[in-house]
């Protein structure tokens, strides 16, 4: 790293000059490198802040900048950044060297420590100092790399929780059914088992080989309530203790719905959100069962129906499991900023946090709680962010305008685009 004498060299500012010079020699287009970077942005670390200024710092530079040979060097003026971001002077020096520090821009440094540029005819940067943004070409595959590590791990957490979710649900319906019909067994000793494994369960995320533990004990606690279940019911027909009674009493246990004594949520997400108008008895209606199928398939089933039935509902309301679950790019964030979500109060808080990051001006997001309503505006916000974050919209202020318009024209129907999000993800 150039040292000029005026700012201390780190071990960190000294990687991201590296990182400069190994993006200098890259050609990527400005948009793949920030999609990439924010959808990984909470988890090497950066803030929403920073990330609002790294949006600000992309703005001023233009195509040709990102060209093999070329640096995206930005020597926007203090006062310049200041008025886009709102930032105190010290805010955006601790943004900036956070940035830097992370590696996903790099201090181009003049001798006096001055930033200026200047470019050709054809717009080309012949010589800059300022803020390069070449890191982030250097960086542009490991960033989708562990994108695609993030989103397996993710679909992998979603599959064990649906299993425990099975093994939940047939060891709480097998001890009720046991106490109700006053069989013999240690039911006690098992339900105290079982609060214990549901002490354990995550309430916020908690990496795939924990709950690969915790689907263990589950699963071995089931066989055992399934066996001692088992023997209290042959117990009480001994006379009709034959191999074609055991499989009808069997395949009676298995036939009974264990939904019906269950009262905690279903665990979708791992931030544990409660919904705010959820209509327990339609959804678990709409879900056809089959009888044979085991008891994964079953609830996979039971998931795609129900989505596939709900997107049929034009006035179906969201609930803010759906919400997070459908987009987790904006879960990962909201996890990062605030934690333990309960409410639709928490999340609204969140969402305009989070809105100036991916530059929805403040006059647009007032306009649509105003229009929408704080509960709707936000699960648009929600949404908009979380399309931007992967892509899929490259103005984030003009789709949640265009959101509004739609609202207006009594063509909105926001609840197709979240439940459309979350069959994606079942397919």
């Amino acid at each position: 790293m150039k040292h000029t004498g005026w700012r201390k060299p780190t071990p960190g500012l000294g990687i991201a000059e590296q990182l400069a010079q190994a993006g200098e020699q890259l050609a990527v287009p400005k948009t793949r490198a920030f999609v990439a970077v924010k959808r990984v942005g909470a988890y090497i670390g950066l803030k929403a802040g920073d990330m609002m200024l790294l949006d600000t710092l992309g703005a001023f530079t233009q195509a040709q900048d990102w060209e093999e040979g070329q640096r995206p060097i930005v020597w926007a003026s203090n006062a310049y950044l200041m008025e886009q971001t709102g930032f105190s002077l010290s805010a955006l020096k601790r943004h900036a060297r956070r940035l830097a520090e992370i590696g996903v821009i790099s201090f181009q440094d003049s001798p006096n420590g001055k930033r200026w540029g200047r470019r050709d005819a054809d717009g080309r940067i012949i010589e800059a100092y300022g803020f390069d943004l070449s890191p982030l070409s250097a960086r542009v595959e490991e960033f989708e790399e562990l994108h695609a590590d993030l989103q397996a791990e993710r679909e992998l957490c979603q599959r064990l929780k649906r299993q425990i979710t099975v093994a939940r649900r047939m060891i709480r319906a097998r001890i009720e059914a046991a106490v109700s019909n006053a069989l013999r067994g240690p039911w006690a000793q098992f339900t105290g088992l079982f609060e214990e494994l549901l002490d354990r369960l995550p309430r916020r995320h908690e990496a795939s080989e924990q709950l690969v533990r915790l689907l263990t004990w589950f699963k071995e606690l089931q066989e055992r309530v399934e066996a001692a279940y088992l023997k209290a019911t042959e117990a009480v027909q001994p006379v009709e203790n034959t191999p074609a009674t055991k499989a009808q009493v069997f395949e009676k246990t298995q036939k009974m719905n264990p939904r019906e004594v269950i009262s905690d949520p279903h665990i979708l997400i791992t931030t544990q959100l409660n919904p705010v108008t959820c209509n327990r008895s339609e959804t678990e209606q709409a879900a056809g069962v089959v009888p044979n199928a085991p008891p994964e398939e079953q609830v996979d089933r039971e998931l795609e129906e129900w989505v596939a039935e709900t997107r049929k509902k034009r006035g179906a309301a969201l609930d803010l499991p759906t919400v997070m679950q459908a987009c987790p790019e904006f879960a990962s964030w909201a996890r990062n900023m605030g934690g333990y979500l309960k409410d639709w109060g928490d999340l609204h808080r969140v969402a305009g946090q989070l809105r100036p990051m991916i530059g929805v001006s403040e006059h647009a997001w007032n306009l649509a709680q105003v229009r929408l309503g704080p509960q709707i505006a936000t699960a648009a916000l929600v949404l908009t962010f979380d399309k931007h974050c992967a892509g899929e919209v490259a103005s984030p202020g003009g789709y949640l305008r265009g959101i509004v318009q739609k609202a207006g024209a009594g063509e909105l129907h926001l609840e197709r685009s979240f439940y459309g999000r979350l069959s994606g993800q079942a397919a």
